[in-house]
């Protein structure tokens, strides 16, 4: 694999990125501005009816992030202005349509003849969505940025991001290996996607037909999706549609050289654009801000089971420098699949992560929306479910005991419930994801002397208990506030 300089790379390269007020899409945008400013231009689709909603959601969603104060430090406002305005194309747009959902047709025929990278990380990444938004992002809009790809005429390849998780609830080594059409988890026959398209018309049909409410047309799409996701293996509607997007993706690519990027649990950013940065609280955030609320004293889980996180800049280096390499590698029969992650290389385990958040938060407490300072709980990992409701049923160790009416306990209830059985799949099962060819990325930078100083993606950087003591968990209460999210 012959590997040369990112920087020089990108100077002059057109981009377009999908999704681009998403968590990954922010930090790579952020990244390629920072360190290659001659990048000639990038196209950002933003789900948006028109040009002022697109402009709006990228300054409000993106420009307006804690995350782009580093280079704005560098360029006074009306420079740093005329430098976005120079160089970032906003277009409403929307993957579960073809050609994106491009109206403008010179817009259209403009990026087909000067794209040279595509990166699609357009995604909904919600366990439990509903089937028609899931299929038509994840899976169906996997289908038609490939498509649109295939018609530029000087693309060099399409990065699209996946993620770790399509393997579903396995233990073991994980493979970086492609999915077939129509392959399952459990051996199931019979996974068709025109078939499952079919099946969400048709369900909605009906909805509608029957003047269902929008409530109840959501309560009965999210129940299809669980339903089809576990009929074929996977435990959620996110990693389902996902797998089916890979599956096309495989299918239809022709001679277009494909990366797809496998990232697990993306923590907050590790050295750049600066240490902490995450957005919201997403995966195993939410656990962590619920134990140092003082809300979260029991999940379902095994002691021994690594908790494979990565953070974010990590993966954006990873998709750089993969890009970089398949832009000069002809392309083959499959896509180029990267899991970027830490399990092999530097394991961390859920129960060191929990006893990490447990000292520091005992040190320093987390402040309440009521001022008021919280006691973190140490957490206990219980063997299953039943034993989860067992704990909840006994009000005294309802950890929301005296705090409202009965109505309000059993809603608390019903939500921690709810948080532990989906968490459940990372604390019960300990896949260890293979990176063999995210590792030869690495080998190949360092022996072509790729400036891994910039773009460094190697998890034996990181010294975990640091890691968290003084970047995660600082940068977690930071979003937290900066959200106004009270759980």
């Amino acid at each position: 694999m012959e590997l040369g300089s990112v920087v020089e790379f990108l100077e002059n390269k057109s981009i377009l990125v999908t999704g681009a007020t998403g968590l990954l899409a922010k930090v790579l945008v952020e990244k390629i501005l920072r360190a290659q400013p001659n990048v000639s231009k990038l196209y950002l689709l933003v789900r948006a009816a028109d040009a002022e909603s697109a402009a709006l959601r990228f300054q409000n969603e993106v420009l307006g992030k804690d995350l782009f104060r580093i280079i704005k430090e560098k360029w006074s406002t009306d420079d740093f202005n005329s430098f976005i305005l120079e160089k970032v194309i906003l277009i409403p747009g929307d993957i579960t349509y073809e050609d994106l959902g491009l109206k403008d047709f010179n817009l259209k025929q403009k990026m087909m003849n000067e794209l040279d990278i595509i990166v699609n990380s357009a995604a909904t990444t919600n366990f439990n969505e509903r089937y028609d938004v899931a299929l038509g992002i994840n899976t169906l809009g996997a289908m038609h940025v490939v498509n649109f790809a295939k018609k530029c005429v000087k693309l060099k390849d399409l990065v699209h991001v996946s993620t770790a998780y399509v393997v579903g609830e396995r233990s073991g080594l994980v493979l970086e290996n492609s999915y077939q059409m129509g392959e399952t988890l459990n051996g199931q026959s019979g996974l068709n996607i025109d078939t499952e398209k079919n099946r969400v018309e048709q369900e909605m049909n009906k909805l509608k037909a029957e003047r269902a409410s929008e409530k109840e047309i959501t309560i009965a799409m999210k129940y299809l999706a669980t339903e089809r996701a576990k009929m074929y293996g996977w435990p959620n509607t996110y990693v389902f549609t996902k797998a089916m997007g890979e599956m096309l993706l495989q299918q239809l690519k022709e001679n277009l050289s494909v990366v797809i990027i496998r990232p697990t649990i993306i923590s907050s950013t590790y050295k750049e654009p600066f240490s902490g940065w995450m957005e919201g609280l997403k995966t195993m955030d939410l656990v962590l801000a619920l134990q140092a609320q003082g809300k979260l004293s029991y999940l379902v889980g095994n002691s021994n089971v690594v908790l494979d996180a990565i953070p974010a800049d990590m993966v954006v280096n990873a998709m750089l420098v993969a890009m970089v390499a398949h832009a000069k590698q002809p392309s083959d029969d499959h896509v180029n699949i990267y899991q970027v992650g830490s399990s092999l290389r530097n394991p961390v385990k859920g129960v060191d992560i929990l006893d990490y958040s447990y000292d520091y938060f005992t040190k320093k407490p987390w402040i309440n929306n009521n001022g008021k300072l919280a006691k973190v709980c140490k957490v206990t990992l219980l063997n299953n479910m039943d034993s989860f409701h067992r704990h909840m049923a006994t009000q005294s160790l309802s950890p929301f005991k005296g705090k409202g009416v009965d109505s309000d306990l059993s809603r608390n209830a019903n939500f921690l419930t709810t948080i532990v059985r989906f968490y459940q799949t990372y604390l019960l099962f300990n896949p260890i994801f293979d990176d063999k060819n995210t590792e030869k990325l690495r080998i190949a930078a360092r022996d072509n002397g790729v400036e891994t100083d910039m773009f460094y993606f190697d998890p034996n950087l990181i010294e975990w208990k640091d890691y968290f003591m003084n970047i995660h968990f600082p940068g977690l209460v930071k979003a937290s506030q900066s959200c106004g999210h009270h759980i």
